[in-house]
């Protein structure tokens, strides 16, 4: 089974049918909840269109380069403390790496894909505060 998406009482009870199918055929299941919506579509504009802003002012990196920046400093601190998964995997994937080698796992390594909307939330305030120290100030608008 793979991840469900549970939003109206027949998709609970759905659900809830397909666990108890496994679960009287394996008697052990292993169930995570993530509860929330996942990120909004404005969110995701808003912060991509930060990452262009960032690389035309601080001209150290190009979009990809400030992305990776943001996922890695701002997003990677918010997933490891509220996803034992995406702790666990990064742990043992990324954490090894060099700080380089971490800004180029960046680039395929999922960290914002994953948030929910008010995880997404912090992570923008996070970037905004981050670059406003830099004197580069990041407009936010309502998503």
């Amino acid at each position: 089974m793979s991840a469900l998406v549970i939003n109206s009482t027949e998709s609970l009870q759905r659900a809830l049918g397909d666990m108890r199918d496994l679960w009287v055929r394996h008697k052990f299941l292993r169930v995570s909840i993530k509860a929330g919506k996942d990120r909004s579509i404005p969110q995701n504009a808003l912060t991509h269109a930060w990452y262009a802003q960032i690389a035309r002012e601080l001209r150290d990196d190009d979009e990809m380069g400030w992305k990776c920046y943001c996922k890695l400093h701002h997003g990677v601190p918010i997933m490891r403390t509220e996803d034992e998964e995406f702790r666990t995997s990064y742990d043992a994937v990324i954490r090894p790496l060099s700080y380089e080698n971490k800004l180029i796992a960046m680039r395929c390594w999922p960290v914002t894909s994953l948030m929910t909307k008010e995880q997404l939330g912090r992570y923008a305030d996070a970037i905004q505060a981050d670059f406003a120290r830099r004197n580069v100030i990041l407009e936010s608008v309502a998503a």
